[in-house]
């Protein structure tokens, strides 16, 4: 099967943003990856609601956000309104995980998980059931073009264990330094959608790569 992939938006040129997103509804792209960063939970600020809004107006792919913030709980309205197609929360910043979880479902979109690459799989145990997606960081959050985590792969092995172990249609996402080399060990672990954004932006040919990236099975 081939892999899913979301190029992530924060790597494009943001002054031709229009044209960037155009660009990935020609390609064979399945999402696009919108990055909300607060500079509190991670050490960058990205962008807000309204770029969220405008990449949505000229978009015919669904908008997969990503936020990296604390009180996620209280921004789940706004970005679904902006149009986010798939919510995914930090873990590590939802106290009621859970609470969290039903509140995007109840909005209409799919609730995703991501965890830090400190963060145990072991400690989506209890919620795996409830989550359409988790995203592993295979890099620390907070800036583009970092070094791939090795000890991703293992990870993606466990929790896919621990989503065949419970019957559960969670889709595995990673997003973090992938590129050609590794996408096909990423794949064999069990991922089933690949974020890139350094490595498909800076691309002379990004729709030629995002091509590459789904034959590489």
């Amino acid at each position: 099967m081939n892999p899913l992939i979301a190029p992530s938006i924060l790597a494009s040129d943001f002054a031709n943003l229009q044209q960037e997103v155009e660009m990935l509804n020609q390609s064979e792209a399945d999402f696009i990856h919108v990055d909300i960063m607060d500079g509190v939970f991670v050490p960058n600020i990205s962008f807000g609601i309204p770029v969220t809004e405008s990449i949505h107006k000229h978009a015919k792919k669904p908008l997969d956000v990503h936020l990296m913030i604390v009180h996620p709980e209280n921004y789940l309205e706004a970005f679904r309104n902006a149009g986010a197609e798939i919510l995914s929360v930090h873990i590590e910043a939802c106290p009621h995980l859970h609470r969290t979880l039903q509140a995007i479902k109840q909005l209409g979109a799919k609730a995703g998980v991501a965890v830090n690459p400190h963060t145990s799989i072991s400690m989506l145990s209890e919620i795996i059931e409830e989550v359409d997606l988790v995203c592993i960081m295979s890099v620390n959050p907070g800036f583009g073009g970092q070094k791939f985590i090795e000890n991703t792969y293992s990870k993606v092995s466990r929790l896919k264990d621990l989503i065949l172990s419970k019957g559960s249609k969670t889709l595995i996402e990673v997003d973090g330094g992938v590129n050609l080399d590794n996408t096909p060990r990423l794949l064999d672990a069990g991922a089933d959608i690949l974020v890139a954004g350094s490595f498909v932006f800076n691309s002379p040919d990004p729709t030629q790569l995002i091509s590459r990236m789904k034959e590489s099975v």
